[in-house]
């Protein structure tokens, strides 16, 4: 039996509104992140995105993370296009390897059971 174990996040960001002080600079929103700069740009991993009682929503992989988040909200095509609204937390989880990166995101789309992962989910009824 092969023993996984999942990637703790590396970095969590959640929906909040930007609290300016002095003459700080406005942050524009996408989606009510406002800390999507926390993200590393030149790293890869997997992106797992949830609601507001903690149900994971969706998990994909990015060989840049904070692209592929900001495409998420941005994209016509990605799975969340519809449920964006719904996603209140991201956790990401830094993994350069893409056979670590593969093998993360369809373990944690099953014993997550991701709602709107449709590719890779092997739990559905």
């Amino acid at each position: 039996m092969i023993n996984i174990q999942a990637p703790k996040a590396d970095i969590t960001i959640t929906q909040r509104k930007q609290e300016i002080q002095g003459d700080e600079a406005v942050i524009k929103p996408l989606y009510g992140f406002i800390d999507l700069h926390e993200i590393p740009r030149d790293k890869g991993g997997i992106i797992q995105f949830f609601n507001h009682s903690g149900e994971l929503l969706f998990v994909g992989k990015a060989r840049k993370l904070r692209q592929r988040v900001k495409k998420h909200f941005e994209d016509n095509v990605s799975p969340l296009k519809n449920h964006r609204d719904e996603v209140h937390r991201i956790a990401v989880s830094i993994v350069e390897d893409p056979m670590e990166r593969e093998i993360y995101e369809t373990y944690l789309i099953n014993t997550g059971k991701a709602k709107y992962n449709v590719d890779k989910a092997f739990y559905r009824d």
